[in-house]
């Protein structure tokens, strides 16, 4: 357990050093000041207009669902290029080497390595969430049901992500890595908009392609969940970009946990049988 932790501690210690995760907090903490003034100055103009309460808090609840996509799109981004090259790179440069010839398990620092990017994600989603939250909170006096249930969704979408990243960086280079990552999740955006339309119009094809992409990548589908659960009903009764009308079940998210379970699985495999 003391090799793992220090793998984790080592990992923190590499993202710092490479102040990937301190610009990417900078970004996120003038995304949420600027987040408050926009919220501010349209709550001041709804407010003035003397807007009833009602509509305004279907206008908060968008603008919260708004801010939260894009804390969640910067999660996202941040899981892919914080672990894209930790196995790959390493391989490359042969620094891994200076590692695995000490005592320590392959197993052991795949693992270190999970743990540190996941707490570093958890921890950075966490931020920008509450901070997101607490401003409309304070802001406009909106606070949106069912968040506790709702944000261990979007983490769980970044634990996805970086598993698949260091499964892909046992067995391919940083760019190809990279490029199917991105393309994964592409394809999980599309399906995911063919999945709304579909059951919007009631095409129980579109719809199946939609779940067949959420499959390959769980990712959008942990996100449409988190939005219908963080959204009052009557946000999710009109068609709208963030409303949610076909709703991933909970069986997805006991499939995305497995998911994340066995792309780390699989990764370790891998890599105790990479040749270094």
């Amino acid at each position: 357990m003391h090799t793992i932790l220090t793998i984790t501690w080592l990992t923190f210690h590499e993202a710092r050093r490479r102040r990937m995760a301190l610009v990417a907090l900078i970004v996120g903490a003038l995304f949420v000041a600027l987040f408050g003034v926009g919220v501010w100055l349209i709550a001041r103009e709804l407010r003035g207009e003397g807007v009833p309460l009602p509509i305004q808090n279907q206008a908060y609840s968008f603008l919260l669902i708004a801010g939260l996509y894009v804390v969640h799109f910067l999660t996202v981004m941040l899981a892919i290029f914080a672990s894209v090259d930790t196995v790959a790179g390493e391989i490359a440069s042969h620094t891994i080497q200076a590692l695995v010839t000490r005592p320590i398990r392959r197993w052991q620092l795949m693992l270190g390595k999970w743990l540190g990017f996941g707490i570093m994600l958890v921890v950075y989603l966490g931020l920008l969430s509450v901070g997101v939250v607490v401003t409309m909170g304070l802001m406009a006096g909106y606070w949106p049901p069912n968040m506790a249930a709702g944000l261990p969704l979007l983490a769980l979408e970044a634990i996805v992500l970086l598993s698949l990243s260091l499964l892909g960086g046992t067995r391919l280079s940083t760019l190809t890595n990279g490029v199917a990552l991105f393309m994964l999740y592409g394809l999980a955006f599309i399906g995911s908009w063919v999945e709304q339309i579909g059951s919007l119009l009631q095409s129980s094809d579109a719809v199946r392609i939609g779940v067949i992409a959420s499959l390959l990548l769980p990712v959008e589908a942990l996100w449409r969940r988190a939005a219908y659960l963080m959204q009052p009903p009557l946000a999710n009764s009109f068609p709208g970009p963030f409303a949610t009308s076909s709703v991933p079940s909970e069986a997805m998210v006991l499939y995305a946990v497995a998911y994340a379970g066995i792309m780390l699985l699989l990764a370790m495999r891998s890599f105790g049988r990479r040749d270094l």
